[in-house]
C-alpha cells in the first residue's frame, strides 16, 4: 500500500463512496476494488492478530434505519455472488482476483449514498462463551494497534473494555463475570462506536473494574467489539 498517506486516502475514497447506476446491475454499488485495497490490508498485517478478524459492514448513516432487509452482492462479468448480511451488516469479504480483474461492483438493494461501507474489527468470539478479562484486554489492544496502522487513529487512544452485542429487544442477553450472581447491565446502543443506528443490547465491560474473573455468555453475541477512549 505504501505509506499511511496513502492507507488514509484509500479509506477516505472508501468511506464516501458515491452512489451510482451502472448498465446492468439493479440497484446502487460502489467499487469492489476500491473495498478491496482496504480489506486486503488486514491480511497483509504483520503484527499480532489472532484475537481479532476483519469484516466488511454496510450501517445506514440515518440513525432510524435499522440494518433488516439488506442484501450486498458481488457483480462481474463472471462473478456473482451474494454476500449474506448478519444483523450488525457484516459480511466475509471475498478477495477475488477475477473480481478485480473484472472492475466488479458490489451492489445493494438500498440507495448507496445513504450507507456507510467500511472495515469493521471485532474480537473472535468464543464457542464455550467464556471470555477470560487479559484475553479481552489483549484483543482490544490487537485491535487498536491495527485501526491504528491501517486507518490513522488517534495514538492518544486506549483499551478501555469491550462490548458485547446482542439483537435489539433482549432484555438479559445474559452477560456477568464467573464471580457475580446477576447479569451485567444491558442497555440500548450503537454495535460499534460511531455507528448510527443505536437500537442493539449492548453490555459494556470495562477493564478497570474490581472482578477480574472471566466473562461468561449465556448467549451468544452478534459481535464483540473493542471500546477506546
Amino acid at each position: 500500500m505504501g505509506t499511511s498517506r496513502h492507507i488514509a486516502a484509500f479509506f477516505a475514497l472508501l468511506f464516501t463512496a458515491a452512489s451510482a447506476v451502472a448498465d446492468g446491475h439493479e440497484g446502487d454499488w460502489v467499487s469492489y476494488r476500491d473495498a478491496y485495497r482496504s480489506m486486503v490490508l488486514f491480511e497483509k498485517y504483520g503484527k499480532a492478530k489472532h484475537l481479532i478478524q476483519n469484516q466488511y459492514q454496510v450501517m445506514a448513516k440515518d440513525r432510524s434505519a435499522a440494518p433488516d432487509g439488506l442484501q450486498l452482492s458481488l457483480q462481474g462479468t463472471s462473478t456473482h455472488l451474494n454476500l449474506p448480511l448478519d444483523a450488525t451488516g457484516r459480511t466475509v469479504f471475498p478477495l477475488l482476483k477475477a473480481a478485480w480483474d473484472e472492475n466488479a461492483a458490489l451492489v445493494l438493494n438500498r440507495k448507496a449514498g445513504q450507507y456507510w461501507f467500511r472495515p469493521r474489527i471485532s474480537i473472535v468470539p468464543h464457542a464455550d462463551g467464556v471470555y477470560e478479562q487479559a484475553d479481552l484486554r489483549a484483543a482490544c489492544e490487537q485491535a487498536l494497534a491495527y485501526q491504528q496502522y491501517a486507518e490513522g487513529m488517534a495514538r492518544a487512544s486506549r483499551c478501555v473494555g469491550v462490548r458485547f452485542v446482542f439483537a435489539r429487544g433482549a432484555a438479559d442477553p445474559g452477560v456477568r463475570t464467573r464471580k457475580a450472581q446477576a447479569s451485567l447491565p444491558a442497555v440500548d446502543g450503537a454495535a460499534f462506536q460511531g455507528d448510527a443506528y443505536e437500537s442493539f443490547r449492548v453490555v459494556n465491560v470495562r477493564f478497570d473494574g474490581a472482578d477480574k474473573s472471566p466473562v461468561v455468555t449465556q448467549n451468544a453475541p452478534l459481535a464483540i467489539n473493542p471500546v477506546y477512549e
